[in-house]
């Protein structure tokens, strides 16, 4: 099944004009990561703090895309500007689920959502992502594998975020969707141990 992680390779190519220009200025990667980390808290509290307010809803796509940007940037960096550190890793992987907390916890706080279902689909994501972690453990490659990544996680709650800020929540539509978050972030974690494990098989 497709995944927008997909198109992280094009995405990258977009980004490497900015990415050349902070390694000069001597920004590092781990600095991005912190910064990525702050942006998404920030955006979490005021969520939690104006829950149905316009702007925090219909900003939050853009914190999302930028957050996107921020999480290539710093892996680029990492990678390609020679900035790959053991305490990286550790901010990198860390990083994301903290992210994903504070950005998508504060929908099961408003009323037409369903807190169950939010509070899983996070519990869900922190655990694909373990699932990604654990491959590395056993000799396999950090797996990203979908249908439903981080990438796809931020979609959601993007789309989210602009129906809460336009008033359209239709709380079977809303359950509907983030129903189908848990059911497909379940496969993905079904999928990341099931091809670690392939992975290990053709070694």
């Amino acid at each position: 099944m497709p995944t927008i992680y997909q198109l992280k390779s094009r995405f990258q190519d977009l980004l490497r004009p900015i990415c050349k220009n902070l390694a000069s200025a001597g920004v590092t990667a781990n600095q991005v990561t912190l910064v990525a980390l702050a942006l998404s808290i920030a955006e979490g509290l005021a969520l939690l703090i104006f829950p149905g307010a316009f702007w925090p809803f219909i900003l939050l796509p853009v914190i999302l895309f930028v957050r996107m940007g921020l999480n290539a940037i710093d892996g680029m960096l990492a990678r390609e500007h020679d900035q790959k550190s053991d305490l990286g890793a550790i901010l990198n992987e860390l990083g994301d689920v903290l992210s994903d907390a504070a950005l998508y916890l504060p929908f099961a706080a408003l009323p037409f959502f369903p807190g169950e279902l939010v509070v899983g689909l996070v519990v869900l994501a922190i655990i694909g992502e373990m699932t990604g972690v654990i491959a590395v453990q056993i000799g396999a490659s950090r797996r990203y594998d979908g249908p439903f990544g981080k990438s796809d996680r931020a979609a959601l709650f993007g789309l989210c975020g602009v129906l809460v800020a336009f008033g359209l929540t239709s709380e079977p539509f809303i359950v509907i969707l983030m129903g189908l978050g848990v059911l497909l972030s379940a496969v993905t974690i079904w999928n990341r141990a099931k091809n670690a494990l392939r992975e290990l098989e053709t070694q």
